[in-house]
């Protein structure tokens, strides 16, 4: 069994930096890249950043690159993204993510957590 629960979301104003947290418990994650996604209301759940176990490598959506950083604790088995200069737009529900990969094309992950509400207000 796998649990993974987030925490750190809230409302925060325009420009705004949040911190999210991600503890993966249950199956190791010695193998598995790990991310974040969002959904925001009334659209399909994107891809945010990735990252390996390891912390060596990392990948960021686009609507996200040079405002966010993914980043590992091993010994806490915790992923964290720090968000910065936050929009409006980054209002959504942000979900940590196990085993990511990209299939045909389209990120996804086998293992989700239950996500954690962002809310940005202009």
């Amino acid at each position: 069994q796998v649990q993974l629960v987030e925490s750190g979301g809230g409302l925060v104003q325009a420009g705004g930096s949040l911190r999210l947290s991600c503890l993966a418990s249950g199956r190791t994650f010695s193998s598995y890249a790990m991310g974040w996604f969002r959904q925001a209301p009334g659209k399909e759940r994107a891809f945010v950043a990735a990252i390996s176990w390891s912390g060596g490598s990392t990948v960021y959506a686009n609507s996200m690159k040079g405002r966010c950083t993914i980043s590992s604790d091993n010994a806490k088995n915790t992923v964290y993204l720090q968000m910065n200069s936050l929009k409006p737009e980054d209002t959504a529900v942000y979900y940590c993510a196990a085993k990511v990969r990209v299939v045909a094309g389209r990120w996804t992950a086998d293992y989700w957590g239950q996500g954690t509400q962002v809310t940005v207000s202009s």
